[in-house]
């Protein structure tokens, strides 16, 4: 799956993954491939994702939302920022 994660100024991360986990606002959930495909908001709270070369990466994001479409997932919020593990 291809994965993008935007900012207003920047882009945070572009790449291929094998899953991410997401802050939805009723509760986390995760997209895996060939999800169907869905708009959601995101609430406050950790993203975390697997790169297709197993590492795992941790962002914290503030509100924003999610787009996902045959494969590719793209999350735009105001400020992300990642948390080293």
């Amino acid at each position: 799956m291809q994965l993008e994660i935007l900012t207003p100024d920047r882009t945070i991360f572009s790449g291929n993954i094998t899953s991410v986990t997401l802050p939805g606002t009723k509760s986390p959930f995760a997209v895996l491939k060939n999800h169907a495909p869905m708009i959601s908001t995101l609430e406050k709270g950790e993203l975390s994702l697997v790169t297709s070369d197993g590492l795992d990466i941790l962002y914290i994001i503030n509100e924003g939302i999610l787009e996902v479409n045959q494969n590719k997932i793209m999350v735009l919020s105001e400020s992300i920022r990642q948390v080293e593990l």
